[in-house]
């Protein structure tokens, strides 16, 4: 196996560049495409982020395969599988919300052993090796202790095509609703994750996402003593928390399948 405290060193200075591209070009006029609907943003910013992402990759790891938002899949016959995401909350970019992250995830043999989240408008780096724990700016971070969902905050989203696709997340959200403290809905599944993994957030879920989402953050959650469980449903669908609170998530959406039946 590579060197991993290495890969993570070089993955961290990929993502400040990364990071200080989307700082200057923040609150800036930016030329805004659509993708698969109408809501489904991405700028330039993200090109630029993901090409400077993936020629550090290319140069420093010729032979291994990545899997990214915008390029797709460079398949290589790799062990190692680089995934990322160069701006997760387009959106709330475009729209001058400084929460936004960017996401690196190194998978070998299928598992996720590197994992980066850094959001630049926030002025933090979550990272994680497998076996080694998870750090925000370098301090151990550790999910949050609750253990009773109306004592706790979640946070959560909606699919892009959620006009137009009754298996949107809403039945599960008026599910959970009305049985915690609070739900947040901040735009990036990344930052989110990297949430629950500091414990800011005490669990989370989410349906018809991609593996550049969330393959970093379930990283974290589980070095922080959580637990995160892709979820079968459409697309990637992920739930995470510390254990009991993510247990009792995974409840609550069975439960609302159940009553739809």
């Amino acid at each position: 196996m590579i060197d991993l405290k290495k890969a993570l060193k070089q993955a961290k200075e990929w993502a400040y560049a990364a990071g200080k591209i989307q700082i200057e070009n923040f609150h800036k006029q930016l030329n805004i495409e659509t993708k698969s609907t109408s809501i489904d943003l991405i700028t330039e910013v993200d090109y630029l982020s993901e090409k400077l992402i993936l020629e550090n990759i290319r140069h420093l790891y010729p032979e291994h395969a990545v899997l990214s938002e915008e390029a797709g899949i460079d398949s290589k016959n790799s062990d190692y599988l680089w995934i990322i995401d160069p701006l997760d909350g387009t959106t709330n970019y475009a729209q001058g919300l400084p929460i936004f992250a960017i996401s690196i995830a190194l998978q070998y043999r299928k598992e996720t052993v590197l994992g980066l989240i850094y959001s630049a408008g926030m002025g933090q780096m979550f990272t994680a090796l497998k076996g080694e724990g998870a750090y925000l700016n370098e301090r151990r971070i550790r999910v949050s202790g609750k253990n009773a969902l109306r004592e706790s905050v979640l946070a959560t989203g909606f699919p892009y095509d959620r006009a137009i696709n009754p298996d949107n997340n809403l039945k599960y959200f008026n599910r959970i609703m009305p049985k915690v403290r609070g739900i947040r809905r901040l735009g990036s599944a990344a930052y989110d994750l990297a949430c629950v993994a500091a414990g800011i957030f005490d669990g989370y879920w989410e349906i018809n996402l991609n593996l550049w989402d969330v393959a970093a953050g379930a990283l974290l959650v589980e070095e922080a003593g959580g637990k995160a469980v892709y979820l079968d449903k459409r697309g990637v669908s992920l739930a995470a928390g510390n254990k009991v609170i993510c247990d009792l998530i995974l409840q609550e959406l069975k439960q609302a399948d159940l009553e739809l039946e």
